[in-house]
Formats: C-alpha cells, sequence, structure tokens
C-alpha cells in the first residue's frame, strides 16, 4: 500500500463531495430529492437503516451495532423502535433528551460513539447529505431564509417541513451581505465531524462551582466589543458552545447527571421549543439530539431530587444492561484483546468462553419456573434447547425481572484479570483454568465485593469450571472418535439397520450365521440415552431417521455419518464411553508405547488443524482431560 497515494485519494474524495451554490440552487435541489432537508433525528434513524436490518426470530437486528455492540439486540430493537424511529417521524419523543441508563462497561459509550462515527460516514453519501448557509457557526439550515409568513406555502410547493429560525449571525449577514436577498445566500455541503466540530458536540462535567454555561452555548468575543460597540452586536459573540457546534446533528452529554441542576435548567427549552437562550439574543433554534448516559446510582438519585422533576419529564430513559448470552460475551472479550498489544499469546479454545460463563452466571437472576436452574437458563438464554422447556418458557423467564443484567461482573473486570495473567506470567498461551485462577485471585482485590458476593463469585467459579470440563471432554472425544472413524461408520450403519427393522415390525439377519433376529433394543437405547432420548420418545426419534433417509434416498442422496446432527453427537458419544478406558490410559500414562504414541500424535494433530490448539496447548489439554478421566 503507498500511504501517499490512499491521503491523495481521500483528499480528492473530500474535494469531490464538496458543492457550493446560491440558495435558489438549494431549492431546485429540495425539489428533486428532499431528503436532505430531514432533521436531525431522522438522519439518525436514516443512517442506522442503512446499514440493513433484518428479521430474527421475530425480532429485528440492525447491522449498523453489530461490530461493536453484542448480546443487546432487545435493548438496541427497543431503541430504535421506540425513540429513534418515532423521533424521525416527528412524534413527541423527538422533543426528549435520551438518557441511556446501565451498569459500568455495559456499552453506553460506545454506543454513542457508533452513533457520532456512524453520523460521520453517512453525511459523505448521496443520501446523509447535509446543507448549510456558507459561513454559518451552527451550519444552519438553508430553509430558515423562508420567512414565517411565507412558509405554509413553500412547504406546500416543495413538499418539505420548515422548522426553526436564523441564527442571529445570518440574520446580520442577511441584512449587510445580501441586502436581504435570500436567492442570492450562499449554500455550501457540509461534512459531520467531531474533530471538525460540525454537527456533533461533547460535553463532559468538570467542577460544577467552575461549570461556565458558555461551554455549552457560546460567549461574548470581549476583543471585539470595542470595534462593534454592543455585546448584543452578533459579531461580538463566539458561538462556539457544544449545543451551537452540535446543530443538525448530536449532542453527546457525558455523565449528565453529574452536572449542577441549574446548569441542566438550559436543557429544557432546547428540548421542548427546539431552541436556547445565548447572550443577549432572542432564542437561537438548534435541531439536534441530545444523548446523555448514567448509571443506575446517579439517575436514582437525580429522580429522588424534586427539583429535578421538569427535566425528568423531558427524558427517555432507555436501560442498557450488560449482555446476558455466553456467546456473545466471548466476542466482547476477543475484540478487546484484539484491540490491545496482547493479541500474539495464543487463548486456547474454550478459554474466553469459560471466562463468559463465569460473567453471565454473576448477572442472571434465579427463575421461579419450575427445574429451571441457572447453568440451564444460562444455556437457553444463548440459543440452547434445553429439554422440557420451550420457546415460551425462554420469553416468559426474559421478562421475568425488569433489571435483570443491570448488576453482576462487568467486561471490563474480567479483561483486566486476563491482562493481569498474561503480563505477570510473560505466557505465550493461556487456557481457561488459567483464567479462572487470575479472575479468583482478583476477587480479593475487588474493593466493592462483599463477604456475600464473594461466596456467590467463587460458586460461579466452580460452576464455570464444570462447564469447561465438559467442554474439553467433548473436545478430545472428538478428537479421538477421528482416529476411530471406520468404528463410528460401523455403529452408525449397525444402528440404521436396526431401527430400520424396528419401525417395520421386520428381522435383521446375522452377517455371520445368517439368522433371523429381533432389533437388538439394548444396543439402540445405549445410543439414544447419550443425548437424553426417553423411552417414550425412541419411536418418533428412530421415524425421524428412517424419514429423513427416505427424503435424502428421493434426492439420490447418500444418508451419511454426519448427516444428522443429534443422531451423530450420540454415536460419537457412545464410541467415546466405549472407548473411555484406551483414552484414559492413553493420555495418562506417562511412557507410552508405540500405539499409544502414534494415537497421541494424530489427536494432538487433530485439535490443531481442526479446533485452533497449538502444540502446547493441546498437549496441556490431553493431561487435564486425562487427570478428569482418572478420578
Amino acid at each position: 500500500m503507498n500511504i501517499f497515494e490512499r491521503v491523495a485519494e481521500h483528499r480528492a474524495e473530500s474535494d469531490r463531495l464538496s458543492w457550493n451554490g446560491t440558495f435558489e440552487d438549494y431549492i431546485a435541489l429540495l425539489r428533486e430529492d428532499p431528503t436532505p432537508a430531514m432533521t436531525a433525528h431522522a438522519r439518525v434513524y436514516q443512517m442506522i437503516e442503512s446499514f440493513g436490518v433484518e428479521e430474527v426470530g421475530g425480532n429485528k437486528r440492525y447491522k449498523f451495532f453489530e461490530q461493536e455492540i453484542f448480546g443487546l439486540d432487545r435493548s438496541i430493537e427497543k431503541l430504535v423502535e421506540e425513540y429513534f424511529h418515532s423521533a424521525a417521524r416527528r412524534l413527541d419523543v423527538r422533543k426528549r433528551i435520551l438518557l441511556l441508563m446501565g451498569p459500568v462497561s455495559g456499552g453506553k459509550s460506545t454506543l454513542v460513539t457508533l452513533l457520532k462515527r456512524g453520523l460521520e460516514q453517512f453525511s459523505r453519501t448521496e443520501k446523509g447529505a447535509v446543507y448549510a448557509i456558507e459561513g454559518c457557526p451552527m451550519h444552519e439550515e438553508p430553509l430558515h431564509l423562508i420567512p414565517l409568513e411565507l412558509r405554509p406555502e413553500v412547504e406546500k410547493e416543495i413538499g418539505v417541513r420548515i422548522e426553526g429560525n436564523l441564527c442571529p449571525s445570518c440574520q446580520m449577514r442577511l441584512r449587510t451581505e445580501y441586502g436581504g436577498d435570500v436567492s442570492q445566500v450562499r449554500v455550501e455541503r457540509v461534512i459531520v465531524s467531531e474533530d471538525n466540530r460540525v454537527g456533533i458536540g461533547t460535553f463532559s462535567p468538570s467542577d460544577p462551582k467552575s461549570q461556565d454555561i458558555a461551554d455549552l452555548t457560546g460567549s461574548i468575543d470581549f476583543s471585539t466589543i470595542t470595534e462593534f460597540g454592543s455585546e448584543s452586536d452578533p459579531r461580538a459573540y463566539r458561538f462556539d458552545g457544544e449545543l451551537n457546534k452540535a446543530n443538525r446533528g448530536l449532542m453527546e452529554f457525558q455523565e449528565m447527571l453529574k452536572c449542577d441542576e441549574k446548569f441542566l435548567w438550559n436543557l429544557l427549552s432546547l428540548t421542548q421549543e427546539g431552541n436556547f437562550k445565548a447572550g443577549r439574543f432572542a432564542l437561537i433554534s438548534a435541531d439536534e439530539m441530545i444523548v446523555a448516559h448514567t448509571n443506575e446510582s446517579e439517575y436514582k438519585s437525580f429522580i429522588s431530587n424534586k427539583k429535578n422533576e421538569a427535566l425528568q419529564s423531558r427524558m427517555i430513559v432507555m436501560p442498557i444492561p450488560y449482555n446476558l448470552r455466553v456467546s456473545e460475551e466471548e466476542k466482547i472479550y476477543g475484540k478487546l484483546i484484539q484491540q490491545s498489544d496482547m493479541k500474539h499469546v495464543h487463548i486456547a479454545p474454550h478459554a474466553l468462553r469459560t471466562a463468559a460463563i463465569f460473567s453471565i452466571l454473576t448477572r442472571l437472576k434465579e427463575t421461579k419456573k419450575q427445574g429451571m436452574d441457572l447453568v440451564k437458563k444460562m444455556r437457553m438464554y444463548d440459543g440452547e434447547e434445553v429439554e422440557g422447556y420451550k420457546e415460551a418458557d425462554l420469553r416468559e423467564m426474559q421478562n421475568e425481572y425488569l433489571d435483570e443484567g443491570m448488576s453482576g461482573i462487568d467486561p471490563r473486570y474480567v479483561i483486566n484479570r486476563i491482562s493481569s495473567a498474561l503480563i505477570k506470567q510473560n505466557l505465550q498461551c493461556i487456557n481457561a483454568l488459567d483464567i479462572l485462577r487470575a479472575i479468583k485471585d482478583g476477587l480479593d482485590q475487588h474493593a466493592s465485593i462483599t463477604k456475600e458476593e464473594r461466596e456467590r463469585y467463587l460458586n460461579f467459579i466452580a460452576l464455570a469450571r464444570k462447564e469447561y470440563d465438559e467442554l474439553a471432554k467433548k473436545e478430545v472425544q472428538k478428537a479421538f472418535v477421528y482416529s476411530f472413524e471406520e468404528s463410528a461408520r460401523t455403529l452408525f450403519e449397525n444402528y440404521l439397520d436396526n431401527i430400520e427393522a424396528f419401525c417395520n415390525w421386520s428381522k435383521i439377519r446375522d452377517p455371520l450365521t445368517d439368522e433371523e433376529m429381533d432389533p437388538d433394543e439394548r444396543l439402540m437405547r445405549s445410543i439414544e440415552e447419550q443425548i437424553g432420548i426417553s423411552e417414550n420418545a425412541k419411536k418418533a426419534f428412530r421415524e425421524e431417521i428412517l424419514i429423513r433417509i427416505s427424503a435424502y434416498s428421493r434426492k439420490e442422496r447418500k444418508f451419511e455419518y454426519s448427516s444428522h446432527d443429534r443422531l451423530r453427537e450420540a454415536i460419537e458419544k457412545k464410541l467415546f464411553t466405549d472407548l473411555k478406558d484406551i483414552v484414559k490410559i492413553t493420555t495418562s500414562t506417562k511412557t507410552p508405547d508405540a500405539t499409544q504414541l502414534k494415537r497421541m500424535n494424530e489427536v494432538i494433530k487433530r485439535l490443531i488443524e481442526e479446533h485452533g490448539y497449538t502444540a502446547a496447548s493441546a498437549n496441556e489439554l490431553l493431561r487435564y482431560v486425562g487427570s478428569l478421566l482418572n478420578r
């Protein structure tokens, strides 16, 4: 890659996007396509939709968020539909501050950062183009040039709603530079940019006693007062507050509830009427989405103060809980590690999953549903099937607690502990046990964890290790079964012969003696029991297999060992049970003979090539599984 060529291409692309013309040209442009005149809320919603939406299990999944936000599909769907979509349609929710409320490290800041980066990117597309009065410090919508009395006619003519008035600066320029001729006012295309302070503002509170409202609304330029003679002259005022610069886009209010309530009163008029007070001017119009975020304890303190009722009524509070799906939590850890300088360290398969299991267990609440424990609930939340429970049970559990996911271990703690283990021991490879050990050691240093919580968390570490033990045994099982694949195929064919005879009320022939025999019920049940097929369900399962074979036959396809996932799992588990003693001896012997060594090497090769292990982590896994089988 030629760096300077790419820089030149990027610059050329920015030049290509530039547009400059008169207000008359802009009106002609709107006659062809009125979308550039959309509101800030509509722009944010259109930006989210432009990345694509898909239906998954009756729910909408917005692709815009999927690379950075994991496991919050339900919260995001609610956020987009109940706030962004409604606000884009000019419903009353657009006159509210969007307050994201949730636990630390839950994704609130990431979500707002995504919106800001998305708006920047969207403004570079034709669909997301933003046009403003040239030279306006607030990048104002040019339609504000239309006098109030004429707006109903113009709106009908070009099919666009016009809201808001000219800022003081543009009012003066219209009189002095253009002699009141709106048709000649220059209009330009602007690119939304946080760095350039165009369409995005970010406010972070400091000491409430020294906080200056000028940070939000701009301030008097004292160096020009002697030149222009008045504080009410727009030329003597700097329209450079965050509310000014966020016009036409998004304003992020970080830790909003840490601000003094008198400071926040300035937002009352902006949210309800779309304008704010600055200096010695009339109310200044602003079209922007205000997004704030806070944690639960600060929010509860805020709503308990009666002085805040007016502002509270102008908020839409959206809970952003922790992710509650193990597979999605694993992606969070993977993303954070990839962003670090430790990505060269090999993390053994299932290590991050084991850490995720622990984290999710700390966030779940016990359900009142009979027979459902936290581990089963965790599996159902992650999309796994749990025998005896259906989709309706899952939905019932998800709606059982409104605050589920608002407490528990946060992703930062787990990543901190993984980092600590990597740095302290200078490891080139880390496995699930290393991570669980690091998490356990860190509980003593976690100041906010009570003694009772520590006991609960230690129990969850034990449960996470138990889950890992099963995963480890299953991994080795698959690798060993591969070495005995011919045995698996033979067992598979034998099972098919027996269920065919069972379902057809016929006999099977012994391949050696040629005598007729009844189907081998003991063999069939020994396989079916491996995947929890009950006595009552065995007939339906066997018939299902035959129907699948028939369907394959009609399509002239061969029904293979791998054609039915559950049957393949049952065959592998049965074979592994039969081979358990061989596996135990092979993995635990200190001086393997030639046959055992050959088998070990085959298994290690399989673990490396098919499952993502290194030679070191594969050997560690075999030793660990050997110790488990010898217990």
